[in-house]
């Protein structure tokens, strides 16, 4: 198999050799179908997100027995071939925009100089005796309750989590409900993160990684090429491992 060979070819070869149709693993994947096809044939412009592009590729390699760590791999090395431009709003908008703010600064400095004109250069009137109110007594402010200092909670300390890659391993990890981030660490790579509720992961190469939670080794989660999703929190860490579906 060549590496230039396009994702998509590759995925659709791989389908037919077993003689699985793009319904059926669209039955089985949750995937609609129309997805699935764009997928093999390359048509990212058709597609969402690259996140849940790559949610796509990870269900249909579990389904069909691939290494979903190549998958990600291919997928990220066709992106870099084929970048994804987004549209601008066109220049028309952008203009007609100026010249209305043109007009509303314009208007607010017509009004600030017939108002110095009356407030400034027109001749005053005599000043008029003011009556002096009694002022009131002001009513004293009551002071804020004091608070008792309190302590922490051990669920309310921040938790360490460390990743160290020892195979190619691409991962998706959200911090206390942030936005996601995406990496693809080499073996030898190393990242530590910090959260004070969760964080989530999402390994593409369970057997790769070697995590540390909390200033512990864990043993790893899975072989080499497995698919794991884990949730580590600061009662501990929460493992759901995606298995490939038996033939009906």
């Amino acid at each position: 198999m060549e590496e230039k060979e396009p994702l998509g070819r590759y995925l659709k070869r791989e389908r037919e050799l077993r003689k699985i149709s793009l319904r059926e693993v669209s039955k089985n994947t949750k995937v609609k179908e129309h997805l699935l096809k764009a997928i093999e044939e390359d048509q990212y412009g058709s597609l969402p997100s690259p996140t849940y592009v790559k949610g796509f590729l990870l269900s249909y390699a579990k389904y069909m027995g691939l290494d979903p760590n190549d998958v990600l791999l291919r997928f990220e090395s066709s992106l870099k071939g084929k970048p994804v431009t987004r549209l601008e709003a066109p220049p028309e908008k952008k203009i007609l925009w100026n010249i209305k703010y043109r007009w509303v600064i314009g208007g607010v400095i017509g009004i600030s100089l017939f108002a110095s004109y009356f407030l400034f250069l027109r001749p005053s009137k005599p000043p008029m005796e003011t009556i002096s109110e009694k002022p009131k007594a002001e009513e004293p402010t009551p002071s804020p309750p004091q608070i008792a200092g309190t302590t922490s909670t051990p669920e309310e300390q921040p938790f360490s989590l460390q990743l160290k890659a020892v195979e190619e391993t691409w991962v998706r990890i959200q911090i206390n409900g942030q936005p996601e981030h995406e990496m693809t660490l080499k073996p030898g790579e190393a990242t530590s993160h910090r959260a004070l509720k969760h964080i989530h992961l999402l390994v593409g190469n369970a057997g790769g990684l070697d995590i540390i939670f909390k200033g512990k080794s864990l043993e790893r989660f899975g072989k080499s090429g497995e698919v794991v999703n884990l949730i580590f929190t600061p009662q501990g860490v929460e493992a759901k491992r995606f298995e490939k579906p038996k033939p009906e």
